[in-house]
């Protein structure tokens, strides 16, 4: 393998700060801030926008959209119109 071309593969902590919520990986990103995590060593600190605890589809928050309604919206639209049904000949 040559040397110099590899990424720097080592373990990371990502800290999801809005959910109070970190954990650590193994990752090539590059970050300068290190955490002192519960092993006692120190690791690479990388900081998260939103992760599984803060996701709403992950923490059930999510609201599902109501389709049957606008499907049902959208055929009382256009009941009148007569598009969509077969001609007679």
């Amino acid at each position: 393998m040559k040397k110099g071309i590899h990424p720097n593969y080592r373990p990371v902590v990502f800290q999801d700060a809005s959910a109070n919520f970190a954990f650590l990986t193994q990752s090539c990103v590059e970050t300068s801030d290190t955490i002192q995590w519960t092993d006692g060593k120190e690791y690479p600190l990388y900081k998260l926008e939103i992760s599984s605890a803060s996701h709403p589809f992950f923490t059930g928050k999510m609201k599902l959209l109501d389709t049957t309604g606008r499907v049902q919206k959208f055929n009382d639209k256009y009941k009148k119109s007569g598009y969509g049904k077969k001609s007679e000949k």
